[in-house]
């Protein structure tokens, strides 16, 4: 994917401000900034949920004139921040709702592989999961589709330590599957270590480009957001 220029507004305010990034198949790209920096703004273009100016290119079409759902049909599946699961459906209807129709069934066998957990409670609410059992199913949820390129944002929201790190190690495993990731993560330090690239927004403006490892090891990203 490759997003040239883009830039967002929300009621008069400019909230990305002429961004270019690219995504290359295999990658974990993550993007890192303050809250308001913008980095949800993009994921939500992508996903054909707000209007923007510049141009968004996957697999050598032009998303812009593209509505939301057939979006997702070309293999661009997004986890929100909040994971926004159906708290009164069960399991198995949350994920039945994502599931494309000709290849449902494949894909519950590779949601299960990962969360086994979620297999163990099909016919329970989607509200009465854990905070971390809900953000397996959102995961889970993204992945019934045809997923080539996974936008996640903030999936580590709410979670004590070893979840986090349980959800981050499954986010890796993910993508050596071979599914692409776009990642948005306060936790710096954590999506730096699994990430193949990473950019540094600040007030909707990229600051920074690197290798994952660069940008863990900068002394300005250290400061300003990995708490160094």
């Amino acid at each position: 994917m490759k997003i040239t220029n883009l830039s967002i507004s929300h009621g008069g305010i400019q909230a990305v401000k002429g961004v270019s990034l690219e995504v290359n198949p295999g990658e974990i790209v993550t993007l890192i900034g303050a809250n308001g920096a913008g980095k949800s703004s993009i994921l939500n273009a992508i996903s054909g949920l707000i209007p923007y100016s510049g141009e968004i290119i996957f697999n050598g079409r032009n998303l812009k004139s593209i509505p939301a759902d057939k979006i997702v049909k070309l293999g661009i599946a997004h986890v929100p921040e909040g994971r926004r699961i159906f708290g009164n459906l069960t399991v198995i209807e949350n994920l039945k709702i994502a599931a494309s129709t000709d290849k449902g069934e494949m894909d519950f066998d590779l949601v299960f592989t990962y969360f086994p957990r979620l297999k163990e409670r099909l016919n329970q609410l989607g509200g009465t999961l854990s905070g971390g059992e809900q953000q397996m199913l959102a995961v889970g949820r993204a992945l019934m589709g045809n997923c080539q390129l996974l936008l996640l944002d903030e999936p580590s929201m709410g979670l004590s330590p070893i979840l986090i790190e349980e959800i981050f190690s499954l986010i890796s495993k993910i993508n050596k599957s071979g599914t692409t990731i776009l990642l948005v993560e306060q936790n710096a330090t954590l999506a730096l270590e699994i990430a193949t690239r990473g950019y540094v927004l600040e007030t909707g403006e990229i600051k920074l480009v690197g290798s994952g490892q660069e940008l863990l090891h900068n002394p300005k990203v250290k400061a300003a957001y990995l708490g160094a």
